[in-house]
């Protein structure tokens, strides 16, 4: 048997441990990514192979949600890829003013910045007061970060570029007051956000949305997830109701592809039918 396909049968008998242990599945991930974090997680825990990760896995229970960060996305910033956010401000949000209020869901929010800048972008636009974003992720300490709105004082030079470029109309600092070498984020923003635990792999629709936002979390799944991710999502959506995906992920050749429009195909805005 090649070196290869033991690795894979590890990884494999690992995934397998995590969902029967602690209900966490990764099973559908795609695979070659998930070989680069659990060779960086290797290195991390000075573990020989997989097998080692394994039994740490199964016999110390606090191994577990260190192993978690990196399993999950993590990456993110205030309005990454600010045409996505010039495009929900002049093509979605013309839409979204004609609902008495509004929902709407980031899923795979990881430490908050998405949600964040939605908030922004609908407080700009007067909608804030009507909307209740949702944002979820399946890692608590992701999602405990992103609860308590605060980021280090040294990305909001970066942050306040992307803001710009995204159609702010003010300033960034108008939102954030800065302690010591961080950043906090108004209280107002805050209270628009309800972070939550969900997963796309395993869990259902929870509530009804005029907009879901699920970015550069589709790619690190297999064809079989993504169908089942991309299921969950259009089920959440209203009638008329938009999408948007990473710029590198789309909707075609997916299941639900007959089931929207392109509203901004450069962006990965879609509209349901």
């Amino acid at each position: 048997m090649k070196a290869e396909q033991s690795s894979d049968i590890e990884v494999d008998l690992l995934l397998d441990a995590i969902y029967r242990k602690y209900h966490y599945d990764f099973r559908g991930y795609a695979l070659a990514s998930m070989r680069r974090r659990l060779t960086t997680a290797l290195n991390h825990f000075r573990c020989p192979n997989i097998s080692g990760l394994q039994e740490l896995v199964l016999h110390d229970s606090k191994m577990f949600p260190e192993l978690l960060r990196f399993l999950t996305v993590q990456v993110s910033d205030l309005f990454r890829d600010p045409s996505y956010f010039k495009s929900i401000r002049e093509k979605v949000v013309p839409y979204l003013r004609t609902y008495p209020s509004l929902k709407v869901w980031v899923a795979g929010c990881a430490t908050g910045e998405e949600a964040y800048s939605l908030a922004i972008l609908f407080a700009e636009e007067g909608l804030l007061d009507k909307t209740l974003i949702y944002a979820t992720d399946i890692n608590p300490e992701s999602l405990r970060i992103a609860e308590a709105g605060m980021y280090d004082i040294q990305r909001l030079a970066r942050f306040s570029e992307s803001y710009l470029a995204s159609g702010g109309r003010g300033s960034l600092s108008d939102y954030y007051t800065a302690a010591y070498s961080s950043a906090v984020l108004d209280r107002s923003l805050k209270r628009a956000i309800l972070f939550s635990d969900h997963s796309l792999a395993t869990d259902s629709v929870f509530a009804e949305v005029e907009l879901a936002s699920c970015r550069n979390v589709l790619i690190y799944f297999d064809k079989e997830l993504q169908n089942r991710a991309l299921g969950v999502l259009k089920s959440s959506l209203c009638r008329r109701g938009f999408l948007g995906l990473g710029n590198k992920e789309t909707l075609r050749f997916s299941d639900v592809a007959s089931a929207f429009t392109e509203l901004v195909p450069a962006d990965r805005l879609y509209q349901r039918i």
